[in-house]
């Protein structure tokens, strides 16, 4: 794709990553066979090509308008796109340069940066958050449609059936004893702890039988993808460093990785050093803090890989993979032979590469498009009768949640009884 980038972009670090991205794409279209958002509306600036062109125009000096900022905003960031681009295409790094560049060019009306503003501040206060929810559940038919629809309902224990158990039948060998302590640092995630704190405490009891130590970060806060996502991206660097400070001392001090049981907030954390990439200072530890990082799913999958009994009875089972985990972090299709090893019947679901349409915050910002992706997804994960739903990020968990009566839970909840 040719470019011709005007000041202040051409010479700014953005610009530059901007136009190397952009002189990538070769017009192919294979992104629109991909997209949810165009595969819902049909419209071509819904696909991640037409966005392309938007943003393309934006930087060569074109009057931004409010079609460009509503087909932006509508995009998920799920990045399925960068999965089937054969060009490589960095889209979603574009597309976050894109919606810096209009939001200083045409910054927003005060009531949606109000709107920004107040989602930033509570979304990410897990007290608050989980008081707003349990007081607002007795009140759902009185609430507007938009909060009623992300409302899930209250997290109640699975039955017993559904949980994997492996059956005593003669004294087992206790498990062999560490030869030294293993300890890793928590990240419990603001919206998981408050709405859905099972997750959590099942990883915690299934590391402990491994000889892991789950240690929760108490002093860090909102790794900062909700800054990220609504457009406060200074927000997003002052969490990045306040966690970084908190978490490299422990690091230092023994424990061995910082485990994220979401995966939307272990692609945040992955991607620290992109987020600071201009601060020399803090640079290098974000690099340090990237490394270190690991989703449950990969820590279970090496370490408990031997220690999994075949007890799940072949209940019928459904798994939704998050975009952050199978996008994101590359980590898809490591949830099935954990759930099989463990005897649980997993059940065809079509599309899986598809979004479910939670998004961070885009559940409540683009309400439409995100009921229609959820509509869509939940056809696909109880089209062949599942007892439960199973994923691995809270956003998506309380999304679905909200449109089944299925339970929707993490994945550890169902392994937790399965390994010895």
């Amino acid at each position: 794709m040719q470019t011709s980038l005007v000041e202040p972009h051409r010479s700014s670090r953005d610009g530059s990553a901007a136009d190397t991205i952009l002189r990538s794409c070769v017009h192919c279209g294979f992104c629109s066979a991909t997209c949810p958002t165009y595969q819902i509306s049909g419209n071509e600036l819904d696909s991640p090509r037409g966005r392309i062109y938007l943003i393309k125009q934006l930087l060569e000096g074109q009057a931004a308008g409010e079609t460009a900022r509503y087909h932006l905003d509508r995009c998920l960031s799920c990045r399925n796109c960068e999965t089937t681009c054969p060009s490589g295409v960095r889209y979603s790094h574009l597309l976050d340069i894109g919606r810096r560049a209009l939001a200083q060019q045409q910054p927003r009306r005060w009531p949606q940066r109000l709107l920004y503003w107040m989602l930033r501040r509570l979304l990410p206060w897990q007290r608050g958050l989980a008081w707003g929810v349990t007081l607002a559940r007795p009140l759902r038919r009185f609430l507007p449609s938009t909060i009623r629809a992300a409302l899930p309902p209250a997290q109640r224990p699975l039955p017993a059936a559904m949980i994997a158990t492996p059956a005593v039948t003669e004294p087992t060998a206790p498990p062999p004893v560490a030869t030294a302590a293993r300890r890793m640092l928590l990240l419990t995630s603001c919206g998981q702890q408050a709405v859905t704190p099972a997750t959590n405490a099942a990883a915690t009891r299934l590391l402990a039988k491994l000889g892991i130590t789950l240690e929760t970060v108490a002093t860090a806060g909102c790794c900062g993808a909700l800054s990220h996502h609504l457009e406060a991206e200074d927000e997003a660097r002052r969490l990045a460093r306040r966690n970084i400070d908190a978490w490299l001392p422990l690091l230092d001090s023994g424990a061995e990785a910082l485990l994220i049981t979401a995966s939307g907030c272990g692609t945040q954390v992955r991607e620290y050093p992109q987020l600071l990439a201009e601060d020399s200072d803090y640079l290098p530890r974000a690099e340090r803090i990237a490394a270190a990082t690991r989703d449950l799913l990969e820590v279970v999958s090496v370490e408990a890989q031997d220690r999994i009994q075949p007890c799940g009875d072949q209940l019928p089972v459904a798994i939704h993979t998050p975009c952050s985990l199978q996008h994101g972090q590359s980590l898809g299709g490591r949830i099935e032979p954990l759930l099989e090893a463990a005897g649980y019947q997993l059940l065809p679901v079509a599309d899986s590469h598809l979004c479910c349409g939670s998004a961070g915050p885009y559940s409540l910002l683009q309400p439409t498009l995100a009921g229609a992706l959820r509509q869509r997804k939940l056809s696909a994960l109880e089209a062949h009768q599942p007892v439960l739903i199973v994923t691995a990020n809270v956003g998506c968990q309380m999304h679905l949640q909200s449109g089944t009566e299925r339970p929707v839970r993490h994945w550890v909840e169902l392994l937790e009884g399965a390994v010895v």
